[in-house]
């Protein structure tokens, strides 16, 4: 099994990458394989609705968004992390998630996933609100941990003493792990999944 640590900071080792690595860290003493995915600085464009993605699996702009989905075919559980910018997720990792997620219904659906927020002092409510929507209109099972999923700090060093947020860290990967672990097992003794159904979409124009 495999969980796939997203890290959505222009830090490539900063205070978003110090939380996902105290999941990481838990994560393997569960047994659970582990990849810290950094989406780099490069520029990421919105998704254009082009629809291109959908014919042939992939994003018609090459750039990390990519990069995640064919690693993400190998993935069993996802955990998205985020820097506070102005009370929401960053702007890079909010188009690469809206393109990773945009027609991704049968590579997503009932794999688990998880959202931290990293913040100096605010907005980490906020930010963990929003990414954890990309998750419940994906068929995704949500961990959860014994607080919200934040730390707090304005350097490494910072978010190293905040001892409570690494604790719902790793509180975050004993559910993640333990999770896994009961699909795996429920497959094994034959209960399937829920079957997959495809969208009906509607609006309010009659």
């Amino acid at each position: 099994m495999k969980v796939l640590l997203v890290n959505g900071s222009p830090h490539h080792k900063g205070c978003t990458f110090t939380a996902l690595q105290e999941i990481e860290k838990e994560l393997q003493t569960q047994g659970i394989e582990t990849e810290i995915f950094w989406i780099g600085i490069r520029p990421l464009s919105g998704c254009m609705g082009c629809n291109y993605c959908l014919e042939a699996g992939r994003c018609c702009m090459e750039d990390s968004v990519n990069q995640f989905l064919e690693k993400a075919q190998q993935a069993d559980g996802f955990i998205f992390g985020s820097p506070v910018h102005f009370a929401s997720a960053t702007g890079a990792l909010t188009s690469f998630m809206d393109r990773v997620f945009y027609g991704r219904a049968k590579l997503f659906s009932n794999k688990p996933a998880a959202a931290i927020a990293s913040c100096r002092r605010g907005g980490s409510s906020t930010t963990f609100d929003q990414l954890n929507k990309y998750f419940t209109i994906s068929n995704m099972p949500v961990v959860s941990s014994n607080y919200w999923n934040t730390v707090h700090g304005n350097t490494p060093e910072e978010v190293a003493q905040d001892i409570e947020g690494l604790q719902t860290m790793r509180i975050l990967a004993r559910n993640m792990a333990w999770l896994l672990k009961c699909i795996e097992a429920g497959k094994q003794a034959g209960i399937n999944p829920p079957a997959f159904e495809a969208r009906t979409n509607t609006n309010f124009i009659r």
